[in-house]
């Protein structure tokens, strides 16, 4: 694989595509698009553009379906269940969430109610979820933190939300434009692993993936992740560390390594997964490529200068997924993580050791 890397790295700059066996040959699909980002380190030589090659696809979902905010304020209210009544129908009537209706009143699953028992209804505003939304977009939408409405709602891995669903909105209700609600939020890897994936009806499953990244998913079509994580994990680049994981000298912590390798060296998956992002949303680690294993795991890099694969493709361990650049960065170099769940992870004891 690495030994084809000039032949890969000159055809993909022509709008091909690279893959684990090789590169698919000039007009098997459409031209590249490209993105631009800003290198955000304070301490580099300042930079004005670098240039992002991507496959063509459309915007995330995040900004294919913006939310409108228009969240229902309910008072905390006490409810007495009628015969033929469904802890749906209750949320639907009084305007809460069914699953903040569960918790607030200690119903487990399947969520048996009776008729005559006395419901406290959670006060908050609820936030309906329509189809396609996303976390991320009704963060934005609010300007409030994705994790803050994470941890209100008690929502779990897969993170996928359903169309009709009832978000509790976390904060105080006050007038704000749009570009203040703007202003407020912040996306980062957390917010796109997430919150990214956008919201899917009632019995429906999300697409697999496949390994054609000639295949473009819409914006607004939610992926299936692995169901489990297959064999180990090894490094995606040989270059030196310049950049270890946790606290570093700046007081801040490092939440992967920073490897420093020469432009255009091709980036590998570091084990067999599904493409859960592609793009450069996120200006501090430029071209940006997430991988989804199963198990919770996940890996991350960050800074490339190509991206050659497609959200909702399946890649195999070892298989090229970007050509390294210095986007988001002061240097030519690959930012990696390795996350379970949600926490960030040391990966160098979970790689095979260096030569």
């Amino acid at each position: 694989m690495i030994g084809m890397g000039d032949y890969c790295r000159g055809v993909a700059a022509l709008a091909l595509v690279a893959l684990a066996s090789g590169c698919v040959p000039q007009g098997s699909g459409p031209p590249l698009g490209r993105g631009y980002v800003h290198d955000p380190d304070p301490t580099a030589t300042p930079r004005h553009e670098t240039e992002v090659v991507a496959l063509p696809a459309p915007p995330p979902a995040w900004e294919a379906r913006p939310v409108t905010p228009d969240a229902r304020t309910v008072a905390a209210s006490v409810y007495v269940v009628r015969s033929g009544d469904t802890l749906r129908g209750i949320a639907i009537k009084t305007g809460a969430g069914s699953e903040a209706i569960a918790r607030a009143n200690a119903i487990p699953p399947p969520f048996t109610i009776r008729a005559g028992q006395r419901l406290s209804i959670p006060g908050g505003r609820y936030h309906l979820v329509r189809e396609g939304e996303t976390g991320i977009a009704i963060a934005r939408a609010y300007g409030v933190a994705w994790d803050q409405i994470i941890a209100v709602n008690d929502l779990t891995e897969p993170y996928i939300l359903r169309v009709g669903q009832r978000v509790l909105i976390p904060g105080a209700e006050r007038p704000r434009t749009r570009e203040e609600r703007a202003a407020a939020f912040r996306i980062d890897i957390d917010d796109i692993m997430t919150g990214g994936q956008p919201a899917i009806a009632e019995r429906t499953r999300p697409a697999r993936a496949t390994a054609s990244s000639a295949r473009v998913l819409p914006s607004t079509t939610p992926v299936a992740p692995p169901a489990a994580l297959r064999g180990q994990f090894q490094w995606p680049v040989r270059g030196q560390i310049v950049r270890r994981f946790g606290p570093v000298a700046s007081g801040e912590r490092s939440d992967g390594l920073k490897i420093a390798v020469p432009h255009d060296t091709p980036v590998l998956a570091a084990a067999d997964g599904t493409v859960a992002y592609v793009g450069s949303d996120i200006p501090s680690l430029g071209g940006l490529v997430i991988l989804q294993h199963g198990g919770g795991w996940t890996t991350v890099y960050g800074h490339a200068g190509q991206l050659l694969v497609q959200r909702g493709q399946s890649v195999k361990r070892g298989q090229m997924i970007a050509l390294s650049g210095d986007s988001g960065a002061s240097r030519a170099q690959l930012h990696f993580e390795m996350r379970q769940g949600r926490t960030p992870v040391d990966p160098i004891p979970r790689l095979p050791a260096r030569p």
